[in-house]
């Protein structure tokens, strides 16, 4: 990736266009749920901040994606109970999570039902103003419940060049009150300035050394570095060859064991999608049930190459 991603080539307008097959007409790699692990719920499109380059867009002004009610979450809850799925974990993003008003009694009906429950958020004020729920819940569920907080880099000039002015430190004040107060938490960065990767985990353990935080940064599941997700960027397409080619296998992508609902603005429901990076393209769309949800996805979008395969990326902390 270079470091300035203004120069960097654009995509080709020609590929990602049929479903089933690339721009030289090989055919397309799929992937197919091999069970379905961790299901994700976007709690909505709206955010404290505009990041930028976020690939869904939040911000303060979009609600593309509605807010999901408990009611919504239960459904599909009952869903898991009634069909015996062996979903572990249940997973919440937004926007920010905690701008939705039922993020919390969201939380605390998926951790009475048993499941490990992750929560994405920027740790800033929406999170601050739930800390009393948060503590109560940390009583009763102990380690259940997980926090996954953004910190887009080690140093505070280039974490606020992508999340805007004076989002450091309230970030920090809340990712060392999570520490404090001894919940479980990781971390998520982004691999966007063409580091090296091992310098970049050093500098994130200096960090957590020096905010006595207790985050192993070189784990990839508790500190997770996002490969950069801006769709415009040239990538290669997935052909079935590539499993091969790159020693990578379709059962370890994120598609292979999570869902993720989503509910657009202005739907009556929700629908399913393949996982949390595809919330608008409504080609992935896998219907309104859990049980529908087993179709095979065709790697149709640059996110599938950049983040999954060629990135090997994950946002769930089971895989």
């Amino acid at each position: 990736m270079p470091d300035d991603l203004s120069t960097a080539p654009l995509l080709d307008p020609r590929k990602f266009q049929n479903p089933d097959i690339t721009i030289d007409g090989t055919e397309r790699a799929v992937v197919g749920l091999t069970h379905l692990r961790t299901l994700w719920f976007n709690t909505g499109t709206l955010c404290n901040l505009t990041c930028l380059d976020c690939y869904i867009e939040s911000s303060p002004t979009n609600d593309d994606l509605a807010y999901l009610s408990k009611a919504e979450v239960v459904s599909y809850l009952d869903e898991i109970e009634t069909t015996g799925l062996k979903v572990e974990e249940i997973a919440f993003t937004g926007g920010e999570s905690f701008m939705n008003p039922n993020i919390m009694a969201m939380v605390e009906v998926s951790l009475e039902r048993g499941f490990d429950v992750l929560v994405l958020t920027n740790a800033m004020k929406p999170m601050q103003y739930k800390k009393q729920q948060l503590l109560m819940l940390k009583e009763r569920f102990g380690g259940k419940l997980s926090l996954r907080i953004s910190i887009d880099h080690y140093t505070p000039a280039r974490h606020e060049e992508l999340r805007g002015k004076d989002s450091w430190q309230r970030m920090i004040d809340g990712l060392t009150w999570a520490a404090e107060n001894d919940f479980n938490i990781a971390a998520a960065g982004r691999a966007r300035w063409g580091e090296n990767e091992a310098d970049v985990r050093a500098a994130y353990a200096q960090l957590f050394d020096e905010l006595m935080i207790d985050i192993d940064a070189d784990d990839p599941l508790a500190l997770v570095l996002f490969p950069e997700m801006n769709k415009g960027l040239d990538v290669s397409e997935i052909t079935v060859a590539c499993w091969d080619l790159l020693g990578v296998r379709p059962d370890t992508m994120m598609c292979a064991t999570s869902r993720m609902i989503v509910k657009r603005k202005g739907a009556e429901s929700p629908v399913v999608t393949p996982c949390t990076l595809l919330p608008y393209d409504t080609q992935f769309e896998l219907g309104h049930g859990l049980s529908e949800a087993v179709k095979l996805v065709k790697l149709n979008h640059p996110h599938c190459a950049r983040f999954c395969v060629l990135g090997r990326g994950s946002c769930s902390v089971a895989d």
